[in-house]
C-alpha cells in the first residue's frame, strides 16, 4: 500500500484522520511528519499539519501518493439534514429491527474508536417519536474527537449515520455529541452572530464570517432572522460558503 498524505490542525489530529480512513490503531500506522504546520499570529497564516501514512507491514517501497479525502470531506462539508434530504427513506416509518441495530452499532463504534486508539464511553439512546438516535461520548481525549471547530466530530457523524441507515428501512437521524459541544457551540455562533450585527448597525458596513458548515449558517441566519436592521445571506461555493451580515435598505 503507497503512503498517502493526511491533514490536520495539528501532527496528532492528522495521525487521528489517517486512523479513520486506514481502520487500524495509531500504534499500527508508520507515518512521517511533512509539516508541523502553524497556528500563525492571531489565527492569521495558519497552516496545517501534514503527514504521510500507511499501515505497518506494507510495502515500503511504494511511492507516495496524494490522500483521497472523499470520505471526510464529505463529512465535513455536508450536513446530516441534507443527508436526509438526499435518501429516499422516510422518517415516519416506523424502525422495525431498532433493538439490532443499537446493537450493531455500539459494535461499530467500539471497533472505530478502537482503530482510532482512542478510550471512549459510548451511550446510545433511541428516540421512537422522531427516528433520532442520539449518541454521547465521554473519555479524557474528547479534544481530539471534536476537532477544529467541530470538524471531526461532524466527519464521525456522517460516517456513523451511513453505517446506521445502511442498516435500516426507515431513516434514522444520527446526532453525535460530546461534553454538550452542540450546544455551547450553537450558543457561540448565536453571541457571535449578535455581537457582530451590532458591529454592522454601528458601522454601516457589511461583516463577512469564517467558512461554515451548513448546519452552522443556519444557526447564525435563525438569530438574526427577526432583526429590523440587518439580514443575512450566504456566498461562496462549498466548502468555504460563508454568511456576511449587512444592513438593511
Amino acid at each position: 500500500m503507497a503512503y498517502s498524505e493526511f491533514k490536520g490542525k495539528t501532527v496528532e489530529e492528522a495521525l487521528t484522520n489517517a486512523s479513520i480512513e486506514l481502520g487500524v490503531a495509531s500504534t499500527d500506522i508508520d507515518y512521517e511528519v511533512i509539516d508541523k504546520g502553524s497556528s500563525g499570529f492571531l489565527g492569521l497564516g495558519a497552516k496545517q499539519a501534514v503527514i504521510k501514512a500507511k499501515k505497518k507491514g506494507d510495502n515500503e517501497d511504494t511511492p507516495v501518493i496524494k490522500k483521497n479525502y472523499s470520505k471526510l470531506d464529505a463529512a465535513k462539508n455536508e450536513s446530516i439534514d441534507e443527508v436526509k434530504e438526499e435518501t429516499e427513506k422516510s422518517a415516519d416509518k416506523v424502525v422495525e429491527n431498532k433493538d439490532e441495530i443499537i446493537k450493531n452499532t455500539y459494535a461499530y463504534l467500539e471497533e472505530l474508536f478502537k482503530a482510532m486508539d482512542i478510550d471512549t464511553k459510548v451511550t446510545v439512546d433511541f428516540d421512537d417519536s422522531n427516528n433520532s438516535m442520539n449518541i454521547n461520548l465521554e473519555g479524557p481525549e474528547m479534544g481530539i474527537l471534536i476537532g477544529k471547530r467541530g470538524q471531526t466530530l461532524d466527519a464521525l457523524q456522517y460516517l456513523i449515520s451511513l453505517f446506521v441507515n445502511k442498516e435500516s428501512k426507515a431513516y434514522i437521524r444520527v446526532k453525535l455529541d460530546t461534553e454538550n459541544y452542540r450546544a455551547r457551540r450553537k450558543d457561540t455562533l448565536e453571541n457571535l452572530a449578535k455581537n457582530l450585527a451590532f458591529k454592522v448597525k454601528r458601522s454601516r458596513r457589511s461583516v463577512t464570517l469564517e467558512p461554515m458548515n451548513p448546519y452552522e449558517r443556519r444557526i447564525i441566519h435563525s438569530a438574526l432572522q427577526n432583526d429590523k436592521y440587518v439580514a443575512t445571506r450566504s456566498e461562496g461555493e462549498e466548502p468555504y460558503r460563508k454568511v456576511v451580515i449587512y444592513l438593511k435598505k
